[in-house]
């Protein structure tokens, strides 16, 4: 069995507790990372919507961007991005579920 270490990750101010592999923690905080500027981005972007706007725009955006064009030509240029992406959903799903 694999060894898993509990870690907190922040989305939009909200602390969530998943349990990851040790090897995978520098990743899942850069993307988190990631996800909470484009938040912040889109509030900036879309001034007057509620948090939970701007969240669901950054999940779709990553959810939808291994299907479109952009993420197709990415994912040619980058093949472990869908592998990334999956690992994530499978993370927020974790910490949601």
């Amino acid at each position: 069995m694999e060894q898993l270490i509990p870690i907190n990750i922040i989305v939009a101010d909200r602390s969530y507790r998943i349990k990851i592999k040790p090897e995978e923690e520098e990743e899942v905080r850069r993307i988190m990372k990631e996800v909470n500027e484009k938040i912040v981005d889109f509030k900036a972007a879309y001034a007057g919507k509620d948090l939970q706007d701007y969240i669901a725009m950054a999940l779709i955006m990553y959810a939808t961007h291994p299907v479109t064009s952009g993420g197709k030509a990415q994912a040619n240029t980058a093949p472990f991005l869908q592998e990334k992406l999956e690992k994530l959903e499978e993370l927020i799903n974790q910490a949601l579920g």
